[in-house]
């Protein structure tokens, strides 16, 4: 009997992970999406990524849902026009109607890390 509720558990949780999946996109340069933005830093520092590198909250990288890895991408948080270029490094953000997860440093280079959060434009560069 325990066996086979192992082999249910594991399709349950196979099937919730297929549905809630997104493939990773090609997006051409250009593009934007606007929503909002937040942070992530301390918690997170020197784990591993989704891309398989260690998170380094002093980099310039950011967590996208759909973007490819490697992706270039520019935020400007619409508060105060402010921009920063960021690298696509890892999954999320993973809180609804968010569209980026933002490292410390490149939150801080567009004052987002007192409000934890902002409007922002983010544009497809590379």
């Amino acid at each position: 009997m325990k066996h086979i509720s192992q082999i249910f558990l594991g399709i349950v949780v196979s099937a919730a992970l297929a549905t809630t999946a997104v493939a990773p996109q090609a997006i051409a340069a250009g593009s934007t999406s606007t929503g909002i933005a937040s942070w992530y830093g301390p918690g997170f520092h020197g784990r591993i990524t989704a891309n398989g590198e260690r998170y380094d909250m002093y980099d310039m990288t950011a967590a996208h849902k759909t973007l490819k890895f490697g992706t270039k991408v520019k935020v400007t948080n619409h508060n105060n026009g402010k921009a920063v270029t960021v690298r696509i490094n890892d999954r999320g953000p993973f809180v609804g109607g968010r569209v980026i997860d933002l490292s410390r440093s490149a939150a801080d280079a567009i004052d987002l890390v007192a409000p934890g959060t902002a409007p922002v434009t983010v544009e497809v560069i590379g």
